[in-house]
C-alpha cells in the first residue's frame, strides 16, 4: 500500500518468473513407457495417448522375444487442463515436466490441444533442478547404489590383490628354494 503501482509493459518486457514457475507440461518421450498413469489420474481428462505393441528380438541367442509399447500420440488439452500437476507427479519414469513457458495462446479453443512434438519443443524450455542441500541426509536409493557400487569393486580387486601377492612371494623366494629334487 505504501508503494506506487507499477504496469508491465509486457509484450516489450518479459516479466521476471519465479524459479520453477508453472506455465506449460513439457514431454521427454525418450522416457515415457506408455503406462498411461497421466491420463488415468488427470482428473479433467485432457491428455490423449494412443500406442500399439511391438515385439522386440531376443537380446542373446536362446532368449525370448519380448513386447513394448511404441507411442503414437500424446496429446494434452489445454483448454481442459487446471494445471494441478498431478500427471507430472504420477508419473514414474520423469517422462513429464513443468516448463516455464506461458506465451502458448491460440485464436481458436480447438488449438489448444499441443501434440507430442509441440510438447516435446517445450521440454527443452525446462530449467534444471536445484541442486541438492548439502546439509540433508542422502537418499536411500543413492546410498543403497553406492555401496552396491562399493562392494562389487572391492570383490573386483581381490584377485587383483592376490595375484600380485603371489608374484611378489614368488619374486621373494631365491632360485631352487622352492623346489624339492
Amino acid at each position: 500500500m505504501t508503494r506506487r503501482a507499477v504496469t508491465q509493459q509486457y509484450p516489450e518486457t518479459l516479466p521476471e518468473l519465479p524459479p520453477r514457475s508453472r506455465g506449460v507440461i513439457g514431454l521427454f518421450e525418450e522416457n515415457c513407457t506408455v503406462c498411461m498413469l497421466c491420463a488415468r489420474e488427470c482428473p479433467d481428462w485432457c491428455i490423449y495417448i494412443d500406442s500399439h505393441k511391438e515385439t522386440v528380438p531376443p537380446a542373446a541367442p536362446g532368449g525370448r522375444e519380448r513386447s513394448r509399447n511404441v507411442l503414437d500420440r500424446f496429446a494434452i488439452d489445454f483448454a481442459l487442463c487446471m494445471y494441478c500437476g498431478i500427471c507430472v507427479e504420477v508419473c514414474p519414469f520423469d517422462a513429464l515436466f513443468w516448463s516455464p513457458e506461458f506465451e502458448y495462446a491460440e485464436t481458436d479453443i480447438r488449438d489448444l490441444t499441443h501434440e507430442r512434438d509441440k510438447l516435446r519443443e517445450w521440454m527443452w524450455t525446462v530449467p534444471e533442478p536445484p541442486p541438492p542441500d548439502p546439509s540433508a541426509e542422502e537418499a536411500k536409493e543413492t546410498a543403497a547404489a553406492r555401496r552396491t557400487a562399493d562392494r562389487r569393486a572391492a570383490e573386483r580387486s581381490r584377485p587383483a590383490e592376490q595375484a600380485e601377492q603371489a608374484e611378489q612371494a614368488e619374486g621373494d623366494r631365491e632360485p631352487g628354494e622352492g623346489s624339492a629334487s
